[in-house]
This record gives structure tokens, sequence and C-alpha cells, in this order.
């Protein structure tokens, strides 16, 4: 199922609708009628232009962040435990360490809020790849970065099954109550913080958002570069589409 969903849900990314509009322009130039296909064809250019537009990305995922700001770390209350949700690492059998994406910042100021001693404990949540279940789990990955962080391996507890936002809450409630953890800092990416803290609410727990990884800039340039296609702006609008697409299905599944 797992899978399933993470296969359908590809096609309501902006890359993949291009790709139906694409499919339907080809078939309707088969079934003998150019006009629908030239006009499907120009719309589909159009719509992968404008979810490519870095003020696109910018603004999706703005609607995000916002109620997310900066926090100090010396203005983060304390709490019981520092969770960080994963989604930084991947790793090969072929090479001896794990290898980190952009949400590594998770990790980084997780370390960072330890540190400031804002909580004696460090949560990390994340599961193998299915794909490649003999490698490191998320958070093993993540527990050898925040050891050369200086983070203190008896300060680390690790939930090596949870896959998806949802499976956090599944594997972490019971690990919280047997180690009598109940005020927690929630750290994920700004992008992901929405649906992770609505979540961790409904599931009852206290807890605090401490966003990080904010992808939209604070006072952007106006330039043309901006309102021009380009990989950022496509990774920026996914980025976002993926996390209203997965708050409307938590919410139709009763998660939220």
């Amino acid at each position: 199922m797992y899978d399933v969903i993470k296969t359908l849900s590809l096609f309501a990314y902006p890359l993949g609708a291009f790709f139906l509009l694409a499919a339907v322009a080809l078939a309707l130039r088969l079934l003998a009628r150019p006009r629908g296909a030239i006009a499907v064809a120009l719309f589909a250019l159009a719509w992968l232009w404008v979810w490519s537009m870095p003020v696109t990305a910018d603004r999706l995922n703005a609607s995000l962040e916002a109620q997310y700001p900066y926090l100090p770390v010396d203005k983060v209350p304390t709490a019981d435990a520092i969770v960080v949700l994963g989604g930084a690492f991947s790793n090969d059998a072929a090479w001896p360490y794990p290898s980190a994406g952009g949400s590594i910042d998770r990790y980084w100021h997780g370390a960072r809020l330890y540190h400031a001693r804002r909580a004696s404990k460090l949560i990390l949540s994340g599961g193998r790849h299915p794909e490649r279940p003999e490698n490191l789990s998320e958070a093993e990955a993540g527990r050898e970065f925040l050891l050369d962080m200086g983070v203190p391996d008896e300060a680390l507890l690790l939930d090596n099954l949870s896959r998806t936002t949802h499976d956090h809450i599944r594997y972490l409630k019971p690990m919280l109550a047997e180690a009598g953890i109940e005020r927690l800092l929630l750290v994920t990416s700004a992008t992901h913080m929405r649906r992770s803290e609505a979540v961790f609410r409904h599931a009852g727990l206290n807890v605090t958002p401490v966003a990080t990884a904010f992808s939209v800039p604070s006072d952007p340039v106006i330039t043309l570069r901006r309102y021009l296609p380009s990989i950022r702006g496509l990774t920026g609008s996914t980025r976002a589409v993926h996390e209203w697409v997965g708050y409307g299905f938590y919410w139709l599944r009763g998660w939220l």
C-alpha cells in the first residue's frame, strides 16, 4: 500500500500532471483531432512553466511556512525531549557513510537545541527504505551524524520503523510512554511542520513546533529570473504540493 500511494501521488505533482496532459495531447493527435491536441499541448507547456517559476514556488511554500516563524534557540522553551523527524539521508551499501540531503537541517537544529540544553533527550524517527532493508535506517544514519555533532549516544532514542509522517505517531507514542516523556520539541522542515504538528496534536501529544530549513527568502529580490522556469522552482513547487496533498489525504483518513 505504501508503494502504491507513493506512486499514484506522483501524478498529483506538477511534472506528473504535465506528462498526463502530454499523453492526452498525443491521444487527441492520434484520433485526428489536431486542434484539440495543439490546445492541450500548449496548456501543458504553460502549466509546466507556471509551476517551474521560483515566484510560484515561494508563494506556495510561504503558505506553509508563514505560521512557523524562525525561533532563536534561546527563545525555545525547555522540554523532556527533542523529536527530529527523518527525511535527510540516503545510503548505499557500496558507500560506508550515509549521504545527506537538504533536510539535514533538521538534525543540525536538533543538535543545536540539545547543546543549548533545551532537552536532555533527542529522539530520531525514521525507518529503512523499503527497497534497501539491509541498509541503515534513517534514524541510524541520523545517529551517526549527531554523534559527530557531539551529542552523546546515551542522549539518543531511535525509532527505526517509521516511514511516513503518520508512522511517527504509531511507533513513537509507545516509546514516549515507556520513557515517561511528555513535553516535546518537534523539529522538522518549515514546509513539513503544519502536517506534522497536526498529526502529533491529534494523537494527544504535547508538542512545541520548532521549524527549520526555511525555503522562502525573507526579503526576495525581484528579478526576471524569478519568472523564468528553473529546476529550483519546479522542486519547490513540488515540495509544497506534496505537503498540501499529504495534508488533504491525512484529513480524509482522520489523522489530523
